[in-house]
């Protein structure tokens, strides 16, 4: 759950922020589109450019424009990514800052899911892990947040043992007291420390992570009658760790007794040239759990969603699927 950014931005300011890059162009049609949570997104019309373009406005912190600009700067020659067609950092004046990019059409592998096109969604798994494997490819020296660059700016946390500290901390916050029964907040601390020495190891080799590596933020449409994923959206979370956080965003509702995604996902991951360890999907479920603890912290949680939350701490903690 995170703050919704402003959607109904006045056309008379949406055309001066395409004018830096268009200044002879007239916007015909600006629509908001659904996927940004912290930034607004808006697809363009313009007059005379036969393709949309989307306007991506950063309301929420102003160095994330550069931060995701630096990125897929970085990684379009190996990753699909859109085009970056005109970037404004500083922004306008007392506009914030914003960027316009290349609107690549095609549906969600989420949305083929629930279609029901089985054999779809598999092509598009297959295509997921390939695809996640060309973005670890890229390392950094150290783990920690990203920043334009990109660069390492801070570590995740400071001191050794930062995931299990994490989790400690998000264990001991009053909003997830309130959802999370005491029995299991033990539960999850025993367990956390008794993989610190495995997790700590993650720390030796930090690779690209996406941090929202989720079906929402893929693009994916048939390549040469085969689905194929075509854009990596939002990298804004984007931060230097290991691949196992991206892996397991894209499978946390995968069922080990109904797989869907795999064992898709996992070839198309190794034939990229991804490297997954024997426990690598244990492993990945409790690097998971920094994640989910940290949506029990926050206020004002629906019910729905925090029980949610709480069905998958516990299957992580009883090593099961979710029941959900």
């Amino acid at each position: 759950m995170r703050a919704e950014p402003q959607l109904d931005w006045p056309l008379a300011v949406v055309e001066r922020m395409t004018r830096a890059a268009f200044p002879r162009h007239r916007v015909l049609e600006c629509r908001p589109l659904s996927n940004g949570l912290r930034n607004a997104n808006c697809r363009l019309s313009l007059d005379s450019l036969a393709e949309p373009l989307v306007l991506r406005i950063y309301q929420h912190d102003p160095s994330l424009c550069q931060k995701e600009v630096d990125l897929m700067h970085l990684v379009r020659q190996t990753v699909p990514v859109p085009e970056v067609i005109h970037a404004s950092p500083l922004g306008l004046e007392e506009l914030p800052p914003f960027a316009l990019l290349q609107f690549v059409e095609g549906v969600s592998p989420l949305d083929l899911k629930r279609r029901g096109d089985l054999e779809a969604f598999a092509q598009a798994a297959l295509s997921t892990g390939e695809t996640l494997a060309a973005i670890g490819r890229f390392g950094f020296p150290k783990a920690g947040w990203l920043g334009p660059g990109p660069a390492v700016t801070a570590p995740l946390l400071e001191g050794a043992d930062p995931m299990p500290r994490f989790v400690d901390l998000c264990l001991a916050a009053p909003n997830l007291e309130r959802h999370v029964p005491t029995e299991l907040r033990h539960r999850i601390h025993n367990l956390i420390w008794q993989w610190a020495p495995r997790l700590s190891s993650l720390d030796a080799d930090p690779r690209l992570v996406h941090g929202d590596f989720s079906r929402r933020n893929l693009v994916a449409r048939q390549v040469a009658g085969r689905w194929m994923v075509v854009a990596v959206l939002d990298w804004e979370f984007a931060i230097a760790s290991s691949p196992l956080a991206d892996i397991e965003n894209f499978l946390r509702y995968e069922l080990a007794s109904r797989p869907l995604a795999e064992p898709h996902f996992s070839t198309g991951y190794r034939r990229a040239g991804g490297v997954l360890p024997e426990d690598w999907r244990r492993v990945g479920r409790l690097v998971g759990l920094t994640a989910t603890c940290e949506s029990l912290t926050h206020d004002e949680l629906p019910e729905d969603i925090a029980s949610e939350l709480v069905e998958l701490v516990r299957a992580t903690a009883e090593d099961r699927d979710p029941r959900l």
